[in-house]
């Protein structure tokens, strides 16, 4: 049974109510979030139109604010952002739900002037944004709103998408735009598209690649921005309508021939029942010049494959594209395709094939997603020499997944990070490397046999003879 005095509300209860509100009220004193959930209670008390006109204030209140949002700043505002939208989406649209309409739009508008005030890296806020178009679109539908007005909205709002938050208004919005709602949208985007526009000046073009001669300038490839915008956007509608010509016709065509491009189309050709038109535009993709393709296009190749019947041939580019690159999901494709007992022998050779493979730092990576912890301790013990301890995203994470049962193999990839950051000399990794030397000592005593591979013991005075003056690394180590 809880104790009396733990926090939980049945507990809580018998300090009444007066004393509660107190409590409440001193708690809140010099946090202005709380004070506003508050409010945003009381205003509750007296219905969803007192609780839309708090959520409106609060809106107007953040648009008009001026302060930089750093990092420091940006979990209370991402707490805010996240109360307002919660209450529109739960609270305000459960009683009016074309009230909560007009308050979701108002809340999708913060994001242009947050985000010019905001240095968030973490991508954070622009995740309530893209929250935001979905519950807009659940909104939009209960509230009936009528589907050319809708369209009208979305429209303007993908005009203005400065930030990527109307990324997903679109997919999101479908449904309650409807047919009529999708042609309408469809027709404001085309009729934006033959407004005029003017050609951005040379020092402005941006080079995106290189042809046979020229550079390749993104204005030529895929327009401007406006260009852009709209083929995205009538992208979006052609897949919301299930009309895959359209879908393909907003692409250039030089783009249809990108092997990603291609392999998007395909996969929307397979899913329509055109596999052999699929198969036509992967075989369009220009691979002159390249060794392996891109995962998505080995990938929709696969799928088309199998989708013309064509199994075996499948099977067979599967476990190419897997020997080329020891991508997981390639050899998990072919196996699950295998009679009982000859995915094990398949397994089997695929090991083999991997701890062969000229890539070392692949191989590991391999192993470790599958995962066969006990060959990735065989790849080190049998390959320790060609191991990149610059590579410390990897190593770290393999030695952690080592230490347990492979203690030396572990070893093996700490001391390639220890090597590499004292031969040359990375004075900001002593810290990392020091602590890498210390696992090592805990690792030392549950090794039975080192073999060919020095003692810690060894290794130690070895680091000192050759880096024993790099006091900055040995003050932190001892």
């Amino acid at each position: 049974m809880a104790a009396k005095t733990t926090l939980n509300a049945k507990n809580l209860e018998s300090l009444g109510a007066q004393r509660l509100a107190e409590l409440l009220i001193e708690v809140s004193m010099g946090s202005a979030a709380h004070k506003r959930r508050l409010r945003m209670e009381l205003a509750g008390n007296h219905g969803s139109d007192e609780v839309a006109r708090e959520v409106r204030k609060r809106l107007a209140s953040i648009a008009r604010a001026r302060t930089v949002i750093n990092w420091r700043k940006v979990k209370a505002l991402k707490s805010d952002l996240e109360t307002q939208r919660k209450t529109i989406a739960e609270t305000v649209a459960a009683d009016d739900p074309r009230e909560a309409f007009e308050l979701i739009w108002q809340f999708l508008a913060l994001a242009n002037p947050i985000f010019e005030r905001s240095s968030d890296s973490s991508s954070s806020l622009i995740q309530s944004f893209h929250q935001a178009c979905k519950d807009a679109a659940a909104i939009a539908a209960s509230a009936k709103i009528d589907s050319n007005v809708l369209a009208d909205k979305v429209f303007k709002a993908v005009q203005d998408d400065g930030y990527g938050q109307y990324e997903s208004l679109i997919a999101a919005m479908a449904p309650a735009l409807g047919k009529d709602g999708l042609d309408c949208l469809k027709t404001l985007f085309v009729q934006w598209s033959k407004e005029p526009k003017d050609k951005p000046a040379r020092d402005e073009r941006k080079v995106i690649g290189w042809g046979s001669a020229s550079p390749l300038y993104e204005d030529e490839i895929f327009g401007t921005h406006r260009d852009l915008t709209v083929r995205i956007a009538l992208q979006e509608i052609a897949d919301a309508q299930g009309d895959v010509d359209a879908y393909i016709a907003q692409h250039p065509e030089k783009t249809r021939r990108m092997p990603i491009t291609a392999a998007d189309i395909a996969n929307r050709l397979v899913s329509a029942g055109r596999a052999k038109e699929a198969l036509e535009v992967l075989n369009e993709v220009d691979a002159t010049g390249r060794a392996d393709m891109p995962f998505e296009w080995q990938l929709a190749r696969v799928e088309t494959l199998e989708a013309l019947g064509q199994q075996e041939e499948a099977q067979t580019y599967r476990w190419t594209c897997f020997e080329q690159s020891l991508h997981d999901q390639h050899l998990r494709g072919f196996l699950k395709r295998l009679p009982d007992f000859d995915d094990l022998e398949a397994e089997e050779k695929a090991f083999a094939h991997a701890q062969a493979f000229p890539d070392v730092h692949q191989a590991l990576v391999f192993f470790l997603r599958w995962p066969a912890v006990a060959e990735a301790a065989r790849l080190m013990m049998n390959r320790k020499a060609e191991l990149d301890g610059d590579r410390y995203d990897l190593m770290s994470p393999a030695a952690e997944a080592l230490a347990e049962k492979h203690p030396l193999a572990a070893t093996i990839v700490l001391r390639s990070m220890i090597d590499f950051t004292l031969d040359s000399g990375r004075s900001s990794r002593y810290k990392h490397a020091a602590r890498h030397l210390a696992d090592c000592a805990s690792l030392a005593p549950h090794i039975n046999d080192f073999g060919d591979t020095r003692p810690h013991d060894i290794y130690v005075a070895e680091l000192k003879r050759r880096h024993g003056k790099r006091h900055g690394f040995w003050s932190l180590a001892t």
